[in-house]
């Protein structure tokens, strides 16, 4: 009796040790990026965070601006990690700090919705995915298409403001540039072109345009369009942190749109990229084509936006998840990425 008990239950530990083995192994595997990756683990993250962001547009419309522009200056410097977020360390400068982020605001908000999803599920749903989605969320309150994201996404460990210029475009910067370096993230020209419509809300800062204004206006702006441009930019070296900016689009600046496409067509882009998108030969038959159909500028904003939300990012056991979106986490805060 003894041999066969013995026998018997070994192959209880056998049977018990297999049938966890699939689980462990699926912890241990990688599965990148997957849509819904929370409906498990956190089956509410995705409407915790849509919710906070129909609230805080309500109380603060520049919001969705903030969201829109989060995704473009994380995911396009190496990769989608939330670094943007980190505050500066006595040894690393912020991205947010850095001359290219200028005008970037409203991080406390993304804080407080990480806090409304810590609350759902304490320590499992990344800052990186929680600034794609707000973006995703707030493309919506803006009037744009619902773009379904993928997520699984994790948190880097450093800001990375020493590589921002060469990652980042500039406004300033050659159409060429421009689209070798979103090229690099896989973003075709009719996609550059898309997510420049992306100037089609907000406004800029007298700062970033007042070249095109002093000491002689740029030939090639709409003559109709400077008188206001010189009203709300009367200052040649205007006061970085004064109240001074122009809507980029002045009929709908509250609505992700297509008019500016027929804005920049008509010589009224607040920017140089503008200017060279509606000009240059590569991006112009595009630029026409979104001036007349929302429909295809849409559709291309859309692929656009998820190419660049899966630009490169951290998943499976790489960076980890943080508690504070601004803060790493003190275990792991001096290693580096691979």
């Amino acid at each position: 009796m003894a041999p066969k008990a013995f026998i018997f239950l070994a192959l209880l530990s056998f049977v018990a040790v297999s049938s966890l083995s699939p689980a462990i192994a699926d912890e241990e595997q990688d599965v990148g990026l997957v849509m819904n990756y929370y409906k498990e683990t956190c089956p509410q993250a995705e409407e915790v965070i849509r919710e906070q962001v129909k609230l805080l547009y309500k109380r603060h419309k520049n919001t969705a601006f903030s969201w829109l522009r989060n995704i473009f200056h994380d995911c396009a410097v190496q990769r989608c990690d939330a670094s943007l977020l980190l505050d500066s360390t006595r040894r690393v400068l912020s991205e947010k700090e850095t001359d290219r982020s200028f005008g970037l605001r409203n991080f406390r908000y993304i804080e407080t919705i990480k806090e409304a999803v810590e609350r759902e599920c304490p320590g499992v749903v990344s800052c990186a995915d929680i600034l794609v989605l707000s973006a995703r969320d707030g493309i919506v309150s803006l009037g744009g298409p619902y773009i379904p994201l993928k997520t699984g996404r994790r948190d880097g460990r450093r800001s990375r403001a020493e590589v921002v210029e060469q990652y980042l475009p500039d406004h300033n910067e050659s159409i060429s540039s421009v689209l070798d370096k979103f090229g690099a993230m896989g973003i075709d020209t009719p996609g550059v072109v898309a997510l420049l419509g992306a100037h089609s809300v907000g406004r800029t800062h007298c700062v970033k345009l007042v070249h095109r204004l002093y000491p002689e206006v740029d030939p090639v702006l709409n003559p109709e369009h400077v008188p206001h441009m010189l009203k709300k930019c009367p200052d040649s070296i205007p006061d970085p942190k004064a109240v001074q900016y122009v809507r980029n689009d002045r009929g709908t600046p509250m609505v992700l749109d297509n008019n500016y496409y027929r804005n920049i067509l008509d010589n009224k882009g607040l920017l140089i990229v503008d200017h060279q998108l509606a000009t240059d030969k590569r991006t112009k038959p595009y630029v026409k084509k979104m001036a007349k159909s929302q429909d295809y500028f849409f559709k291309e904003f859309s692929r656009a936006i998820t190419l660049l939300s899966e630009n490169n990012p951290l998943t499976g056991t790489k960076g980890e998840i943080r508690k504070q979106c601004n803060v790493a986490n003190k275990l792991h805060h001096d290693e580096e990425e691979p």
